[in-house]
């Protein structure tokens, strides 16, 4: 999905919060650095004291404290340009009655595209697989960003976009598949679809 272009929302600015606004920044750094980038998230009794404490609203602090849980879905993202070539993959998992599989990778001049497949035989799955959510791991070089997918019954394909692009040689490489509870989360189900090149 495309991010749309961030338009400031007025041209009014109080001055006198410039100092308070930076030291925001700098305790958000601060916070991130501190939590080793992964802070999950304040137990809502806190909140609600903190709320009561600086006489502020406690919508407005879970808001603030999910966006900063978030971190990753603020980084700069990259829209594939130049397509050059296909790299065939071919390989597949089954898994619980489903078969998972990436049969090619779209190389660009500046990320890779990955199609991540799944197919089952829609008669015998009782639980639609159109609510799953997933992630993709390659290692920490790697940005990969689900950014949609569509299906019809029996079968469904997601696409990721990771950056840098691969290298034209993925031997070796493993595609690792991780089922989340929610869009966009680090926080993974026991469902893990690993598929390595060889």
């Amino acid at each position: 999905m495309k991010r749309m272009a961030f338009e400031r929302p007025t041209e009014h600015y109080d001055q006198r919060l410039y100092q308070v606004d930076e030291q925001l920044c700098s305790l958000v750094k601060q916070r991130k650095e501190a939590s080793n980038n992964n802070p999950g998230f304040p137990p809502l009794e806190d909140i609600a004291k903190w709320a009561e404490k600086y006489q502020l609203y406690e919508d407005q602090l879970r808001s603030i404290f999910d966006i900063l849980r978030n971190e990753d879905d603020f980084r700069p993202q990259v829209e594939p340009i130049h397509f050059q070539k296909y790299l065939p993959v071919h390989k597949s998992v089954e898994n619980d009655q489903c078969l998972y599989s990436v049969t090619f990778i779209r190389q660009y001049s500046n990320a890779s595209v990955v199609n991540f497949n799944i197919d089952w035989d829609p008669d015998e799955e009782e639980n639609s697989l159109y609510h799953r959510f997933w992630s993709l791991y390659l290692g920490e070089d790697y940005d990969c960003r689900q950014t949609g997918g569509g299906g019809t019954e029996g079968h469904i394909s997601y696409h990721f976009i990771v950056s840098p692009p691969l290298p034209d040689d993925i031997s070796g490489l493993e595609l690792v598949f991780s089922e989340t509870k929610a869009p966009f989360e680090k926080d993974s189900t026991s469902l893990q679809i690993v598929i390595s090149i060889e």
